[in-house]
């Protein structure tokens, strides 16, 4: 967007930098960009080596899959002060957008109608052999030239990956709009979640993982001397303390056959951070939440959620028999397309998110060994200051190596200073709300409106994720290494919450967060545990203290800090 541009639109303004996060333009033309802190899946400061591999995530994966689906608009990701900003730009010029819009419209519906037979006839069978070509390669017995060659191939790869991702997950969530919006227009009757009810109770691969956690709870809880463990250490102490009680080493081996399953996930969406395989502590701290717990079977809960689902179908469609046929057929389409979508939001996670970052993580942390061995780093994931041209000429040079400590030195330090400071929700210059129509009513389902204005300093709101109402005790957790300290029935604020995150919500009485919309995976998941989530605040960690008493509705979206 230029100047000229800009100024030939009249809601163009530019947005005021606070005075604690100055802002040198890289190019003087960023400034004219409506960008937004894309604190929904990257709320903490970036490596470089990780934004440069977010941006060729936007560029070579969401801009290709928006290409395919002729979307008029393209992704920009900037880092600024540390932090990952994202921009939604026009390709075309204003008098074109309409009629290319109505063209991505029909391109995206199409691709709804075939989401069960793309996903299991192409996109699945082509991550799983995207995943096979990283195992099939031998990273400790690579000589550094091939270990450079892969490099740039994993690069190349990894941009494929999420160019397969951007078009499931642009596909999902217009699937889950479009029915939302059908239900809303026929048998609404102004409760926001009642159609998101036909979509709950599915099998998927984070439950998956959940109800195997829960196995291994029970494993631990029926024996004594590993219950003991888990109640008496810290979870960074169990799995060293279980090599000497009796039943410990048969639990290891159970925990380790978990982690061989699952254990490529993180806690988040960041590949400069260890996963389970690499440090088991957040699978233990769960666990410990998991213990307090004597009942709750999983299972049990997915079987009466499913049973609810089908009794809504069942509601509804008695409801719409006086309707022409048609609609009715349009009716079951759309739910059939929502209720493969629901899935899908978890299990393209569970295969790109997760297992397609570990693999491109384990590349790198090899990387970084080799430049150790060599005398440029201190330590393997100090690759992850480093930018991705400084990596992949690091890796040229092996097994020579220029000194990096220094530089990785200034770039810890340069993260340790703004990860003290809350950047802005919004950069550079805002255009007023995008034209409506489904894909962006969908999009700011997922990323959520901006707040309202709070009426009170004790009074947080933002978007409503769950319905419900609870009063407890607000327990503030940044990591999952912290999650043992969420007592049940308490209110669960974060930044954020990924897939990993799942079983605190059969212990939490509630969900705050930061960042999202009503359906983002936070509020998708407390609606399948049937507790109250407020989503989106923006400030939530910030302004509510460990240990304060909460009002939690989720049916306005509200959050009432009492005392």
């Amino acid at each position: 967007m230029t100047e000229q541009q800009e100024a030939g639109r009249p809601e163009a303004r530019r947005i005021p930098i606070p005075p604690d996060f100055p802002v040198s333009w890289e190019d003087p033309e960023d400034q004219h960009l409506p960008l937004t802190w894309e604190n929904t899946h990257n709320p903490d400061p970036a490596p470089a080596l990780e934004f440069d591999l977010w941006h060729v995530i936007y560029d070579n994966g969401a801009n290709p899959a928006f290409e395919s689906y002729q979307l008029p608009i393209r992704f920009k990701v900037r880092r600024i002060n540390t932090y990952l900003y994202t921009a939604v730009v026009p390709v075309v010029p204003p008098e074109q957008m309409e009629a290319l819009g109505k063209l991505s419209e029909e391109a995206l519906g199409a691709a709804v109608d075939r989401l069960e037979e793309c996903w299991n006839g192409e996109w699945l069978p082509e991550i799983k052999e995207q995943l096979a070509f990283w195992d099939a390669f031998d990273l400790q017995r690579a000589t550094a030239p091939s270990l450079h060659q892969h490099l740039q191939e994993t690069v190349k790869r990894l941009g494929r990956l999420w160019d397969i991702h951007f078009r499931i997950v642009l596909t999902v969530y217009l699937a889950i709009g479009l029915f939302d919006e059908f239900y809303q227009d026929l048998l609404g009757q102004g409760n926001a979640f009642d159609a998101y009810r036909l979509l709950e109770g599915f099998d998927s691969k984070t439950l998956e993982v959940n109800q195997a956690l829960w196995d291994l709870s029970r494993e631990a809880l029926a024996a004594p001397a590993v219950h003991q463990v888990f109640e008496e250490h810290a979870s960074n102490e169990v799995v060293t303390a279980l090599a000497g009680v009796e039943g410990g080493n048969s639990f290891l081996q159970s925990l380790q056959a978990f982690l061989d399953s699952h254990g490529q996930r993180g806690s988040d969406w960041s590949v400069s951070l260890p996963s389970w395989l690499e440090d088991p502590t957040p699978v233990i701290a769960t666990l410990k939440d998991y213990l307090r717990q004597p009942t709750g079977d999983p299972r049990a809960e997915q079987a009466a959620l499913a049973a609810d689902r089908d009794e809504a179908v069942a509601a509804a469609r008695e409801q719409l028999k006086g309707y022409p046929q048609q609609v009715r057929q349009q009716f079951d389409s759309l739910l059939e397309a929502a209720q493969a979508a629901n899935v899908l939001t978890e299990d393209h996670g569970y295969w790109i998110d997760f297992n397609g970052t570990y693999r491109v993580r384990r590349v790198l942390v090899e990387v970084g060994r080799r430049l150790v061995t060599a005398g440029a780093l201190e330590h393997a994931d100090d690759i992850f200051q480093l930018t991705l041209h400084e990596t992949q000429r690091a890796v040229a040079a092996l097994p020579d190596g220029d000194d990096l400590r220094p530089l990785v030195a200034a770039r810890h330090a340069e993260l340790e200073h703004w990860s003290a400071v809350t950047p802005p929700a919004a950069l550079g210059t805002d255009y007023g709300p995008p034209p409506d129509n489904p894909i962006n009513r969908t999009l700011g389902k997922f990323f959520g409106a901006p707040p309202k204005p709070s009426e009170a300093a004790d009074l947080i709101n933002r978007n409503a994720g769950s319905p419900g109402k609870v009063r407890a005790v607000a327990r503030v957790i940044h990591t999952l290494d912290e999650v043992d300290r969420l007592q049940p029935g308490e209110v669960l604020v974060t930044k954020t919450t990924s897939p990993p995150w799942t079983p605190l919500f059969a212990t939490a009485g509630a969900i705050v967060t930061d960042a999202g919309g009503i359906l983002s995976h936070c509020a998708v998941v407390a609606r399948e545990y049937r507790i109250p989530a407020v989503v989106g605040t923006g400030r939530a960690t910030r302004a509510i203290r460990d240990g304060q008493l909460l009002e939690v509705d989720g049916d306005s979206g509200t959050v009432r800090i009492v005392g």
